[in-house]
């Protein structure tokens, strides 16, 4: 076994070979035989007795070798959970940056500002899914689907659907996170509550988000539900995003909150077109 070899052991496999590559020396035994016995290098078992001299029992227990589950992550659990309190708490305008809605390059300058890390737009999304604060999957799963019947199908079809040829699709929805799809190890323990109970961690968290057929995504956030003006102020900041027609096509929204549907449909926006597809 060479030295890299014995490294890919466990910690407690090593902590037991090196006990008894020091123990053998100890007992008279050259650093070349015992090398040759446990199969490993003379220069490791030699580091391996040099180290027992030096520190005694503390130098069999394996040091960490890089980085533990999570610790791959750029920004510490603190960091997290203070970029999604920040998120929660006000459009990206609010906190000095040159953005009227969320999106993965308001929040990579956000946490570049604040901590001087600087991470890629993809990054970013990798950060939103985990924290579960964006089911971006989801969404694009929606989008595959391609319904675009007007729903709820129970109350009078809303008006406003007809489908503006020159315009950029936007399909939105309004979620409010609860756990995010991968609640394995992470950078915060289970304890802490941010990985394994998003709401007990934040609150009762509110996303309205808009992602294009291109991928390109805007969202805002905020504790408790929209109400009908924060509703209609996100689509006009999202219509000032794309600076043209929309084709907006609603796909996740809660029940108790189809008047606020209504409203977006009656109102005099420009070139905006609705399509619900609302089961």
């Amino acid at each position: 076994m060479a030295g890299s070899d014995a490294r890919s052991l466990s910690a407690e496999a090593l902590e037991e070979l090196r006990r008894r590559a020091v123990a053998a020396v100890e007992a008279g035994g050259t650093r070349a035989a015992v090398a040759r016995l446990l199969g490993v290098s003379r220069k490791t078992v030699g580091a391996w007795v040099s180290s027992y001299q030096r520190l005694g029992d503390e130098a069999f227990r394996p040091k960490r070798r890089g980085r533990r589950p999570g610790e791959q992550y750029a920004l510490t659990p603190a960091q997290q959970a203070w970029t999604v309190r920040t998120i929660v708490d006000g459009r990206p305008d609010r906190h000095g940056l040159p953005h009227r809605l969320w999106n993965r390059q308001a929040i990579a300058e956000l946490i570049n500002r604040e901590f001087g890390v600087l991470i890629s737009t993809t990054t970013v999304s990798q950060y939103l899914v985990r924290w579960g604060l964006i089911e971006e999957s989801r969404l694009m799963d929606l989008m595959r689907g391609r319904v675009t019947e007007i729903a709820p199908r129970q109350r009078t079809p809303i008006r406003g659907d007809e489908w503006l040829s020159d315009a950029d699709a936007v399909w939105v929805a309004w979620t409010r996170p609860h756990q995010p799809p991968d609640s394995g190890p992470g950078p915060v323990t289970s304890g802490q509550n941010l990985m394994t109970g998003f709401r007990d961690y934040f609150g009762d968290v509110n996303v309205l988000l808009a992602m294009s057929t291109r991928g390109t995504m805007f969202f805002q956030a905020q504790q408790g539900p929209f109400d009908a003006d924060q509703a209609g102020e996100f689509l006009r900041h999202l219509m000032a995003q794309f600076a043209r027609g929309l084709n907006v096509v609603v796909c996740v929204w809660p029940r108790d909150h189809y008047a606020i549907l209504r409203l977006w449909s009656r109102s005099d926006l420009g070139r905006v077109s609705f399509r619900f597809t609302l089961g």
